[in-house]
Parts: structure tokens; C-alpha cells; sequence
């Protein structure tokens, strides 16, 4: 039992603040996952983004707060970052008040925060948020805008369009800095690499095996290029879920 804490405690950071509105579940499979004919799936859709984008958010104060040394451009894009994500959180809100939600309706997760601010280096957490989290937003988000505009619902795809602009720019200064990291000092690879496994299991904790294998979308390239990948990065990743689409 002891290990099992000291595991649990190694892997996720304390839950970030919430008020008494707010229903905080630490597994995917705890909260309310509407099925998709349900008329209320996407009201919990833009609840639970909203609080995603929290996550974001106060993942970004977080690494301002606790690398007061790193260098000065860094701090400027990790400060925009934290101005867009706000912004974010705004629009997912006005959205879901305007079809009739309210605040605390449906569960939230708060895996981002709990999972990228347990890491010890900048590198690290920029690394899952930016590079893994943010990215396969890149991926998820480009579908939802053609969906919404296929049902006419131009005031979600403006929202989508706007939120995939500035998750580009996040993940491009993030894949800019890391590179840098990395030829300065090869060796940051490792640690990098070891950050990510970490968030890997973490993840795969929060979420279940069964929420993952229901991922349907593909890989944004041309959004990923605009985000710093490069053509063999992008490969590398279509081929990766292409294995685990084929796996299914």
C-alpha cells in the first residue's frame, strides 16, 4: 500500500485549487462521458475544455513562478501562453453559458496540471505540454472544425479555429527551445525523454486504455509543420498511429 501512494505521489502533482462548484474526479472513467447521441455531449464537451484550458493556463504560471532564472524571450512565450489560455478559457465559457449550461454541471479532470507540474525541469514540462499534450490538440482539434461546420454550427468553428492558431504557436516556440536545449547539451535528451515516459504512464493511469483505443483522429501535418516539426518527425508520428489504429 505504501509503495502504491509513494507511486501515485511520484506521478501526479496535488490538485490545483477549485471552488465548491466544481465536481474534481481523477479518472477519466469517473466522470460523465456522455455518449455522443446524447443531446447533452457536447454542453459536457465544452465544460470539460474549459477546464482543460485552466489546466493550461495555470500549467504556464506554474513554470513562470518556479524558473524565475530561465531566459527572457522563454518567459515572454510562456506569459503569452498563459494570456491565450485564459482567453481560451473565455471563449469555451460563453459558449457553454450561451446553450444553457452551468458551471460545476459535469465533472472535470485535472490530469494536465497533476501530471506537468510534478516534473522537475522546464524542459521537461515543456516537453509534455507542449510537445505531447498540446500537439495532439493540433491533431484533434482540425476534425471538430470540420464537423462543426458540417452541422451549420459556425460559432463552434470559429472558436476551434482560433484555439488551433494558438496551440501552433505554443507548441513552435516550445519545439524552438528544446532544440536549442538539445544541441547545447546532448545529454538533456535523456531527461527529456524520461519526463515523457513518466507523463506516458500517467496518462495511461487518469484515462484507461479503453478511452485511448477510442481516439479516431489522424495527425494535423500541416499543422505540425507550422508548429516546428519537421517532415521526418511527422512521419515518425502518422506511422506511430497508424500502428496502434491497426492494433485495434
Amino acid at each position: 500500500m505504501d509503495s502504491q501512494r509513494n507511486n501515485k505521489t511520484a506521478l501526479f502533482a496535488p490538485e490545483p485549487a477549485r471552488d465548491g462548484r466544481f465536481s474534481v474526479k481523477e479518472r477519466w472513467q469517473d466522470c460523465e462521458n456522455l455518449k455522443s447521441d446524447d443531446p447533452r455531449n457536447l454542453l459536457e464537451f465544452l465544460h470539460r475544455q474549459m477546464n482543460e484550458e485552466i489546466d493550461g493556463m495555470e500549467c504556464a504560471a506554474q513554470n513562470l513562478a518556479d524558473f524565475p532564472d530561465a531566459p527572457w524571450e522563454l518567459r515572454m512565450q510562456i506569459a503569452r501562453q498563459v494570456s491565450d489560455e485564459s482567453r481560451h478559457v473565455e471563449m469555451f465559457r460563453k459558449l457553454f453559458e450561451e446553450r444553457g449550461g452551468t458551471i460545476g454541471e459535469y465533472s472535470v479532470l485535472n490530469f494536465q496540471f497533476r501530471i506537468i507540474s510534478v516534473l522537475k525541469s522546464l524542459e521537461g514540462r515543456l516537453a509534455v505540454q507542449n510537445r505531447m499534450f498540446e500537439t495532439e490538440g493540433i491533431d484533434a482539434i482540425e476534425p471538430e472544425i470540420a464537423a462543426a461546420l458540417e452541422k451549420g454550427d459556425t460559432a463552434l468553428a470559429e472558436l476551434f479555429d482560433a484555439q488551433l492558431a494558438d496551440e501552433i504557436t505554443h507548441v513552435r516556440y516550445a519545439n524552438e527551445y528544446l532544440r536549442q536545449v538539445v544541441r547545447d547539451s546532448p545529454r538533456t535528451v535523456m531527461s527529456i525523454g524520461r519526463d515523457m515516459n513518466q507523463a506516458s504512464i500517467a496518462f495511461l493511469e487518469v484515462m484507461g486504455q479503453e478511452s485511448i483505443d477510442a481516439v479516431t483522429y489522424g495527425v494535423n501535418e500541416a499543422g505540425r509543420l507550422q508548429a516546428g516539426f519537421t517532415p521526418e518527425e511527422i512521419l515518425q508520428a502518422i506511422a506511430g498511429k497508424k500502428t496502434v489504429s491497426d492494433s485495434k
